[in-house]
């Protein structure tokens, strides 16, 4: 059994980045942008109303506020500072969820945030202290091994592992950073091959190409990516012909 997500709700205004009507029928569950990397309060609202009438689990991406930079710059901030920052985007979007029928059924850190808790021990524990002042004993999605799913442990709150179709790998089971080429994998049959892999055989092939093992509870396909929608429903049917469950882990 798997869990398939996307990132969601990334608009703002009349600025529109993701389909997110054409992902949230292939998905299970929804990262909705809370607004300090993207999302406005029509989008927060519109998605999740979509997310609920379809039965598609919604969990709060937070970010660093970062708009400008699309959550994607490297930013310092202290520990306390994050802290809140992460409990008041979690409880901007409980407010549209709940409004839906729906909760905020997980956490999961957006772009430089979530790849600074693969290591900062700081950063990955000030966001798990935001998730505990949200409430609700949230799941944590985050990289495995990473410190943020340690993090997440060591408060109580359970840890969701997940692996990227459409992200290249070090041999040390990261993410290859955005900046460096082929970091972003944009062969949609390439996509569809590793997120079986993933899904039957909890590995991936990195960059200098290892095999590296990834074991997933749940597998990302990026909304932002170019025809991310239709590279999801790729995804989903190849897991489904493979004879892997799909199914939301929280």
């Amino acid at each position: 059994m798997i869990d398939l997500n996307a990132d969601l709700g990334e608009g703002f205004g009349r600025w529109t980045l993701t389909d997110d009507d054409a992902l949230l029928s292939v998905v299970t569950s929804a990262n909705v942008a809370c607004g300090f990397h993207a999302g406005d309060p029509s989008v927060m609202r519109r998605v999740c109303d979509l997310a609920a009438e379809r039965g598609v689990r919604i969990g709060a991406q937070v970010s660093y506020r970062d708009l400008a930079g699309f959550g994607r710059r490297a930013m310092d901030v202290p520990a306390d500072e994050l802290t809140a920052e992460v409990a008041y985007q979690i409880g901007a979007l409980r407010v549209f969820a709940e409004a839906a029928g729906a909760v905020v059924a997980y956490v999961k850190p957006h772009g430089a945030l979530y790849n600074r808790t693969v290591h900062d021990e700081g950063q990955a524990r000030a966001v798990v202290a935001g998730v505990s002042l949200a409430g609700g004993a949230l799941p944590v999605l985050g990289l495995p091994g990473s410190r943020l799913l340690t993090a997440a442990a060591d408060a109580g709150l359970t840890g969701v592992p997940e692996a990227f179709a459409d992200r290249a790998y070090t041999a040390r089971g990261t993410l290859v950073p955005r900046g460096e080429p082929g970091a972003v994998v944009t062969d949609e049959d390439a996509v569809v091959r590793r997120a079986v892999a993933f899904a039957m055989e909890g590995s991936v092939e990195a960059v200098d190409g290892t095999a590296v093992a990834v074991a997933a509870r749940s597998l990302c396909v990026h909304g932002d990516t170019p025809n991310a929608a239709r590279i999801a429903a790729r995804v989903r049917t190849a897991l489904e012909t493979a004879g892997a469950g799909i199914g939301a882990f929280a």
